[in-house]
């Protein structure tokens, strides 16, 4: 990591433009970071636009060879094919590289990033290989999407209680497709509305007032990628420590908000015991009658649930339904990432 002035890091932010990226730069402001310099870069279609970093002005910058100079985190929270081909500029640079784009966890590399979710340390704790010999900063990080994230705390809490099987439904936002989908969802609807006909370039299918087990044959990448990539990066997180759970995608007509419900089944179960263990991961189980819903947890750090519920015909069986943003959550645990490294360091 280069060097620079005590307990103060330069931060870039790759795909600042995105709703992930503007997202990590609210972060950053709203947990205080110590960020001496807050570098913002995107494709060159933003480069030169103008936006704020830490109640200053300051410009969107073109990606550059020479963009990670000196930096000491730099997140990608752009498009994939971005953090394919600067990331390891990034490393090269000495900079800790935080990945919110994905594609450095479907990678095989043998140099590939450690996928890390803070919040789970005490029941599973981060694997650092041993080529960082002892050094966390000489690694790539993932901090995984929303869903992702779900499916791992569910099944790292249900998993100390011996489970039969966990189930994940979850039901993606728009927004999972940046702006252009939820630009989409609204001109769908202002159509709809009008008995005018619908514009599809992002999902290929009405997804106003509609409920989606797959996408259009042009969209890409279809539901199908969607769960098979989030259901990969469960497993490998998961892998030998938690039970995987089976995941299933359902498209719902919602701007932002990823919600889901799961079930599982028990040999014995004392619902206060579960509540309590999700609680103890910063879950927080909502008051009875006030669930949680996509506009409730609107910029909330945490998942939220409302209370499990046993099912009527099954023993031992119970439903959960929650709710997180799906932008803030990785956002934080991104920026969590960076706030571990920085103690572990000190």
């Amino acid at each position: 990591m280069p060097a620079g002035p005590p307990n103060s890091y330069r931060i870039a932010i790759v795909g600042a433009s995105s709703l992930r990226g503007k997202e990590i730069k609210q972060v950053l402001e709203d947990r205080n970071f110590p960020a001496s310099d807050v570098i913002l870069l995107d494709e060159s279609v933003a480069a030169g636009t103008l936006t704020e970093a830490a109640g200053e002005p300051t410009f969107i910058r073109a990606l550059q060879e020479d963009s990670f100079e000196r930096a000491h985190f730099v997140f990608f929270a752009g498009t994939s094919a971005d953090a394919e081909k600067n990331w390891q500029a990034a490393r090269r640079a000495g900079a800790t590289v935080v990945d919110l784009t994905g594609a450095l966890a479907a990678s095989d590399s043998s140099d590939g990033p450690i996928t890390w979710i803070p919040a789970l340390d005490s029941i599973l704790p981060p694997r650092f290989p041993s080529s960082t010999n002892g050094s966390p900063h000489s690694a790539a990080y993932s901090s995984p999407a929303a869903p992702a994230m779900i499916a791992c705390t569910l099944a790292a809490v249900l998993g100390v209680f011996h489970p039969r099987g966990i189930a994940v439904l979850l039901f993606p936002p728009v927004s999972e497709r940046d702006l252009a989908g939820v630009e989409e969802l609204e001109s769908q609807t202002s159509s709809l509305l009008s008995f005018r006909e619908i514009a599809k370039p992002v999902f290929d299918a009405q997804v106003a007032f509609n409920l989606l087990s797959s996408y259009g044959e042009t969209s890409k990448p279809s539901l199908a990628d969607t769960r098979s990539a989030v259901a990969r990066d469960v497993a490998r997180y998961l892998s030998g420590r938690s039970p995987v759970p089976a995941i299933q995608f359902v498209q719902a007509p919602i701007f932002y908000g990823y919600a889901f419900s799961a079930y599982a089944e028990f040999p014995s179960l004392e619902l206060g015991q579960l509540e309590s263990a999700f609680a103890n991961l910063d879950v927080k189980v909502d008051a009875p009658g006030d669930a949680p819903t996509n506009i409730s947890v609107g910029g909330e750090n945490e998942i939220h649930l409302a209370r499990i519920e046993r099912d009527s015909n099954v023993a031992n069986a119970v439903w959960l339904w929650g709710v997180a943003d799906n932008l803030r959550l990785p956002a934080v645990n991104a920026v969590r990432i960076a706030e571990a490294l920085i103690a572990k360091s000190r």
